[in-house]
């Protein structure tokens, strides 16, 4: 599927807000509503758009607590750490990287006690290295195919 600029601008129009109407996006990418609901289906379609979500804040529901924890799995303890991730409900990204750790995750917790207990939690796999998020400085950055060397194709 090729992404052409019109898409890309339909993409940066979702990217920061999906629930605006084909109609809006049309509009500001001078397409009519069908030939936007087209081109987003067709991107669905070939799972260049993957789904919509709600932008939650953690902190205005009990998280006040944002880190990104780092593993560095002992031998024999990183296939194990794999299949339980999924069970930690305070994981909201998890990434398996090269480099001296395996694994960098985003985690979202209450309090302090909270981070203690999820820390007990994971040194059974490996050494862990906790960094607390003070603020972000850059959050859900638009994908653009706009790069120093010219339009992608995708």
């Amino acid at each position: 599927m090729k992404i052409d600029a019109i898409n890309w601008d339909i993409l940066k129009c979702l990217q920061q807000n999906a629930r605006l109407s084909n109609t809006e996006i049309g509009r500001k990418v001078g397409l009519s509503s069908p030939a936007v609901a087209e081109r987003i289906k067709k991107m669905e379609d070939y799972g260049v758009l993957k789904g919509y979500i709600a932008d939650v804040s953690y902190a205005k529901i009990g998280y006040q607590l944002k880190a990104m924890i780092t593993l560095r799995a002992f031998m024999g303890r990183l296939k194990p750490f794999l299949i339980k991730v999924s069970e930690f409900k305070e994981v909201m990204n998890c990434y398996r990287i090269t480099g001296n750790e395996n694994i960098i995750m985003e985690v979202v917790l209450r309090d302090q006690m909270h981070l203690q207990e999820f820390i007990d939690r994971l040194i059974t796999y490996g050494e862990v290295k906790t960094h607390i998020i003070l603020s972000n400085l850059i959050e859900n950055n638009p994908v653009t195919g706009h790069t120093e060397f010219g339009e992608l194709g995708v």
